[in-house]
């Protein structure tokens, strides 16, 4: 009998699983609770006209998230550290406080959609869940290492087919899907331009870029390279299997995007349900129009991917902030030995739990910390567009051109969206 080396296929499946690492998890975050809320009103106030979006942003998330994974790569520490040598501490501190203040709404709205799917399957009060779950997250991330996060995180992913799946339940016309897939809308109307500022915003969010090249320096030290200079530099094998795990985890990321589009618009759209003020309201509004399954779907979903994202979210600060100002850091270390690390952690969490027992719209918090999230991320993309080329910085290996090239248009259109949507 043939083992699995003489048939292939297995060991070929295996060794792709095996790639599958940072870039996976960091796409698979990208469809945090706030996402998912963001292209649930897309597609309930614009219908399938946005559906295009996931075409687009696609290449643009994977060739930030290469630029920046290649960074952490080559560099051997974070994207903070490598900002560091190029610009001055005052501009990388405001750089970190945006980012912190948007990832902490970001946080309290996550933590308010995983409590109303709580309420809306439990009936309790959603508070109850918001505390637990961000107490919980708080412990898990201070108590186990970066190894055991990585795995759970990872299985975790598996949770955004459920919005797949979901589409395929209402049984849509896939012609016409396909039809609508390629027509773009009158992008000078000013309501288009800002859900595309939106989808922009919680799609390329500057909390992703930090996340991807500190995961890339979190594998090495997993690996035993614990210095800095044994981190530097990666191979061409190491650099075409991130390609693999980055476009693996971006095109997953793209895809629910496009089903919860296609979702919302083919149910809440059709029937005129367009104004959304919970993720609780989502699901119950799919109830009637696309059964209790779809529901249970929707709601068990934005649990599983706000534990996956919040630990992003949060991490992602702690990382900027540490790696900025020099602080011991990694989710490897004990509390004691990454002291400041572990609480910018907890503080992001602390503040959304927080902003949860102030009265504030779940999906006001959501979807304006998509459209800041919009806003910062093209300055935070020229800064990282002139790290990524610098020979010096990226240890003779910067970034390909086409790269460079691809992250570049991604930047201008992000500036042209923000400012056509004040403009308008």
């Amino acid at each position: 009998m043939k083992n699995s080396d003489e048939k292939g296929r297995p060991n070929l499946f295996k060794r792709f699983l095996l790639k599958l690492g940072p870039g996976l998890v960091t796409g698979a975050a990208d469809d945090d609770p706030s996402g998912i809320v963001t292209y649930s009103m897309a597609g309930a106030q614009l219908g399938t006209s946005l559906l295009w979006m996931a075409w687009l942003t696609w290449p643009m998330m994977a060739a930030v998230q290469l630029m920046c994974a290649r960074i952490g790569m080559v560099t051997g520490a974070g994207l903070g550290s490598a900002l560091s040598k190029k610009f001055s501490k005052a501009i990388l501190s405001l750089f970190c406080i945006s980012l912190f203040a948007a990832n902490a709404v970001n946080i309290g709205a996550d933590l308010s959609g995983m409590g109303d799917s709580m309420t809306l399957l439990t009936g309790l009060n959603y508070h109850v869940f918001v505390l637990f779950f961000g107490f919980a997250i708080i412990y898990s991330i201070i108590k186990f290492k970066y190894s055991r996060i990585e795995s759970v995180l990872k299985w975790l992913a598996l949770a955004l087919f459920a919005y797949v799946i979901t589409a395929f339940i209402i049984r849509p016309d896939w012609s016409q899907v396909a039809r609508d897939s390629f027509s773009l809308p009158d992008i000078s109307n000013k309501k288009i331009l800002e859900m595309v500022v939106a989808i922009l915003g919680t799609t390329i969010s500057p909390y992703l870029f930090f996340w991807q090249s500190a995961q890339e320096v979190e594998e090495e030290k997993s690996q035993g390279k614990n210095t800095d200079k044994a981190r530097k530099n990666a191979t061409e094998i190491e650099i075409k299997d991130r390609r693999t795990d980055v476009l693996t985890g971006t095109l997953l990321s793209n895809l629910v995007m496009f089903f919860i589009i296609l979702t919302t618009a083919l149910t809440l759209h059709k029937h005129g349900i367009v104004n959304i003020s919970s993720s609780k309201e989502v699901a119950l509004a799919l109830r009637p129009l696309a059964g209790n399954f779809a529901t249970l779907l929707y709601t068990v979903g934005i649990v599983a991917v706000g534990f996956l994202a919040i630990p992003t979210l949060a991490g992602s600060a702690a990382y900027a902030f540490c790696e900025v100002f020099r602080k011991p850091l990694g989710l490897n270390k004990k509390f004691p030995q990454a002291t400041a690390f572990y609480i910018v952690i907890g503080i992001s969490v602390l503040i959304g739990i927080v902003l949860n027992f102030f009265g504030i719209k779940p999906v006001d918090a959501l979807y304006w910390s998509a459209v800041v999230n919009g806003l910062l991320a093209p300055f935070l993309l020229t800064a990282i567009l002139l790290v990524a080329r610098d020979g010096k910085i990226m240890e003779g290996q910067p970034s390909p051109w086409y790269n460079f090239i691809m992250v570049g248009i991604t930047t201008l259109l992000m500036f042209a969206a923000g400012v056509g949507m004040f403009v308008l």
